[in-house]
């Protein structure tokens, strides 16, 4: 099972940790703490950045640019293109 538990830091307590316990009765767990950001705002921090999205969503309002992908076998010929020229 996961689960994702999306909490303020001061919201933290026994209460919490009792709880988990419970729901993973004598279970192995893995315990990953992040801090939660606006992806959008950090996308766009980085002009460069910024500026392809905002053509991207023009791209798309415009309907130009678009790729139409058929099949899943289509789309990762797509994507291990894309690797391949970033390379």
């Amino acid at each position: 099972m996961n689960t994702i538990f999306q909490i303020n830091s001061d919201e933290l307590d026994n209460r919490f940790i009792e709880s988990i316990k419970a729901l993973f009765k004598s279970k192995k767990i893995i315990i990953s703490v992040s801090e939660d950001i606006d992806e959008t705002s950090y996308l766009l921090q980085s002009d460069n950045n910024a500026r392809r999205l905002f053509d991207a969503l023009d791209d798309v309002r415009q309907n130009k640019n678009l790729i139409t992908v058929n099949s899943i076998d289509e789309l990762e010929t797509l994507v291990d293109n894309a690797k391949n020229s970033s390379n």
